[in-house]
């Protein structure tokens, strides 16, 4: 566990960026720092490994303070990552990532062997291993730089904004990526980010700071959603916090439609629609959905996919949440979302009545559990 406690950083001109803070931070989880611009996030990440020495207060790393060992010693133990990557760009993507096994004395074939191993993990093709990083995309670079931080496998790992140089899609899938080696590896990583979606997508834990170095509320992203600590905290959440509190309810259990479902080769007795369902989902022979139609406008045997409407973005029952499904809905030109397996094959539709019941449902439980709790 790293302890922050009562840490304070004073600069020469007066001005205080981290002001009193204390947090346990907790091992083998994802701990975000979120805030506007001035609170102190990266201040405080970089008083973890160093790189800025803290005023007042003490950090402790598994109960040992981050002082009593030489500062070159305690910044190997802990993988590095920043905003554009940081490379090395006179040195190929091999040797970027063989950094700091190199500096721990392996040698140079151990560390390449080590860093061609990353390279896989982190979804980076090897065929890379010998280009340079200005041959690379921004998201592959910040691969690289992921790689680079879990070379010498660091029980700790800092992140100061390292996604959000790249646009929305690279993000989205960075950040799917560091879940999936979170998953696997158990680090204990600390990420610093500006934006409350990627804080909550990824955090165990969120601390929100405010202005000055203060903190706001430390909590996991479904009770700081659900419960703002003051008016700074809900704001700073924005308007639409209750829809990313739907991120945490599950799918799972949403009744799920198959006579709506039709073949595009289905014959004129498939090609009637339920009462209360006026489109029917056509899939293709795989059973991957194509689109939505009108069944007069469906011709037994040959259904043209041209003249379909768009099915919306799919979700995965079990996988995704809520947030997801009823997205699928709203997008959906019928109302309607489409259930797909892992395959992509359809396994139903769901209508947005059904979402918003099962909804009120995961809220009502949600009462429940903090009474409780109380």
């Amino acid at each position: 566990m790293i302890r922050i406690d009562q840490v304070t950083k004073r600069y020469a001109d007066g001005t205080v960026a981290v002001d009193r803070l204390s947090l346990d931070i907790p091992d083998r989880a994802i701990t975000v720092l979120v805030g506007p611009s001035g609170c102190g996030k990266t201040t405080t990440l970089r008083m973890i490994n160093r790189m800025v020495e803290p005023s007042e207060g003490t950090i402790l790393l598994d109960g040992a303070d981050i002082r009593d060992q030489p500062v070159n010693t305690l910044r190997r133990s802990m993988g590095y990552v920043i905003q554009n990557a940081g490379l090395f760009q006179h040195r190929t993507i091999l040797d970027n990532i063989a950094t700091v096994p190199r500096l721990l004395g392996w040698s140079k074939p151990k560390a390449r062997e080590r860093a061609a191993e990353l390279m896989g993990r982190v979804g980076l093709d090897t065929a890379l291993a010998k280009r340079y990083p200005y041959q690379l995309s921004g998201g592959q670079q910040q691969r690289v730089g992921v790689a680079r931080a879990l070379a010498a496998d660091p029980p700790v790992l800092l992140m100061d904004e390292p996604f959000s140089a790249v646009d929305p899609i690279v993000r989205k899938g960075l950040q799917d990526e560091l879940l999936r080696i979170q998953d696997e590896l158990g680090k204990t990583i600390v990420f610093v980010t500006h934006d409350i979606d990627e804080a909550i997508k990824l955090g165990t834990m969120v601390a929100v700071l405010r202005t000055g170095g203060h903190l706001a509320q430390y909590a996991p992203p479904a009770e700081l959603l659900t419960a703002p600590a003051d008016a700074f905290v809900e704001d700073f959440l924005g308007a639409d916090r209750g829809i990313r509190r739907l991120s945490f309810f599950p799918s799972a259990g949403l009744e799920l439609r198959t006579e709506p479902v039709v073949a595009m080769d289905a014959p004129a007795a498939r090609l009637t629609a339920p009462a209360d369902v006026p489109y029917l989902l056509v899939v293709d022979t795989d059973g991957r959905p194509l689109g939505w139609g009108a069944p007069d406008d469906l011709t037994a045997g040959a259904i043209d996919p041209a003249r379909l409407l768009n099915h919306g973005r799919p979700f995965t029952p079990g996988r995704d949440s809520l947030r997801t499904a009823l997205d699928g809905a709203v997008l959906s030109p019928t109302g309607w979302a489409v259930a797909v397996d892992d395959e992509g094959r359809a396994t139903g539709v769901v209508s947005q009545q059904v979402i918003g019941e099962a909804i009120r449902t995961a809220h009502a439980a949600g009462r429940e559990d903090v009474t409780a709790a109380r």
